[in-house]
């Protein structure tokens, strides 16, 4: 048991629609939906206390409900067909609007999520993700997804695009390590990459009405500034925030990256 189970008791289950979920913390519920994740299941492992660990500070003030995909997605699943199962499945366990933290493609999910189903969402925070995919990020993840489901290595389709010596090393080491790290269904995760990789909310942010942070790194290597301002400009109630010189997870490791969610989704 980790020093993190100690401190949060950690609760798993799986909401309507089969979306899997663990929940920790105390305080008003707050629905974070995830990153990209090859499985559509809860994370074990490093990678489960990586998750709880990046998400403590919330938890110390909200009752962190952390919600993937279901699993046994269909060939040609939308993300608005995604974000019909979250309405549903939120509207069944809280019964009303709540809290909705998006992070990179959960990002993509929580805009889609308010957009088509306003009764579902309290306030939104987007972090690390914006109104569509840019071009790299639409290449790298369909990359992944079509080399896994054909049974090939995968991983270091999702490396750094560098000639650095570390980002050469970390490819090499993400080659080697993929036989360990196969995805239990590629069938899901091809199937959300290519609903994400059709994403597009361009014409559609002015629908949200939900009052709206967005987060992002000076330095992303996935979304470019300009993503996340046109982002939060063509959402009426919304706020940005750019973390100076930090990256896609740097934005998210942020010192201050759970003090300004905390404070966002407190106000009046």
């Amino acid at each position: 048991m980790s020093k993190l189970d100690v401190e949060f008791a950690v609760a798993t289950g799986a909401l309507a629609d089969d979306l899997p979920y663990f929940a920790f913390g105390a305080g008003r519920p707050l629905v974070f939906l995830r990153w990209f994740s090859p499985d559509h299941a809860n994370p074990t492992g490093w990678t489960r206390n990586s998750e709880i660990r990046t998400l403590a500070g919330l938890a110390r003030r909200f009752r962190v409900y952390a919600v993937s995909r279901a699993p046994g997605m269909a060939a040609g699943t939308t993300m608005a067909d995604i974000a019909d199962q979250h309405a549903r499945a939120l509207r069944s366990e809280f019964g009303g609007p709540v809290d909705v933290l998006g992070i990179s493609s959960g990002g993509s999910v929580g805009l889609q999520l308010a957009a088509d189903h306003p009764d579902s969402v309290r306030r939104l925070v987007i972090a690390a993700a914006g109104y569509r995919l840019e071009e790299r990020a639409r290449a790298d993840q369909l990359g992944y997804a079509e080399a896994a489901a054909a049974g090939h290595r995968a991983l270091h389709h999702m490396a750094p695009h560098s000639s650095r010596v570390r980002d050469r090393l970390l490819t090499a080491a993400m080659w080697l390590a993929d036989p360990f790290l196969r995805p239990v269904d590629p069938a899901d995760t091809l199937a959300f990459v290519r609903a994400e990789d059709a994403f597009d909310l361009s014409g559609r942010l002015g629908e949200i009405a939900a009052p709206t942070l967005v987060i992002g790194g000076e330095r992303d290597e996935y979304y470019p500034t300009a993503n996340f301002r046109r982002t939060a400009d063509g959402i009426p109630r919304s706020r940005l925030i750019i973390y100076p010189g930090v990256g896609h997870i740097g934005a998210i490791t942020h010192r201050r990256f759970a003090r300004d969610i905390a404070e966002f989704l407190d106000a009046n």
